[in-house]
């Protein structure tokens, strides 16, 4: 009988260069419809990590946290990315953003504090989780729901890059 609990990979980043390896290393796979949801406590590096993945996607803007205009769109070199941050919002007005348009639009969706929306979240996505351990290392917890997101994750640690 197949097993019912979700595979989780693990990422240790021991700097800010480790943290945009990481985010290289997932654009190399995305594709129209790409959802990733990044949570972690205030502080863990989530806004950086968004920061280090955009630039990988081609994004030569700046990205800021998007914490109080919730959505911001931006033009990579191969897709568009929808940075989000849903700190300061509740479900029900998230509800309303039209949020699928985004997760199954032409682009990739990268979404802070995801854990607040929850239950707006497409089924197939790649969660992933950072946690603080000391001043610069930082625990990426990523776990995969459905594909192609199991299969990145597989790879990735096949080439060494994911415990």
């Amino acid at each position: 009988m197949r097993s019912l609990t979700q595979s989780t990979f693990t990422y240790v980043s021991r700097h800010e260069g480790d943290t945009d390896q990481l985010g290289e290393w997932l654009a190399e796979f995305l594709l129209p419809g790409a959802v990733l949801t990044l949570d972690g406590d205030l502080g863990a590096g989530k806004t950086r990590f968004s920061q280090g993945f955009a630039r990988a996607m081609g994004i030569a803007d700046t990205v800021n946290s998007p914490t109080f205009t919730i959505i911001k769109e931006y033009e990579g070199t191969g897709l568009p990315f929808y940075h989000m941050d849903m700190y300061r919002i509740s479900q029900e007005e998230a509800d309303e953003l039209g949020l699928e348009d985004y997760f199954y639009g032409a682009g990739v969706s990268l979404i802070e504090w995801s854990s607040l929306i929850e239950d707006l979240l497409p089924p197939a996505r790649l969660a992933i989780t950072i946690a603080l351990q000391g001043d610069q290392t930082r625990v990426f917890h990523l776990t995969p729901h459905g594909d192609p997101y199991q299969s990145w994750c597989v790879q990735m640690k096949e080439n060494g890059h994911l415990q």
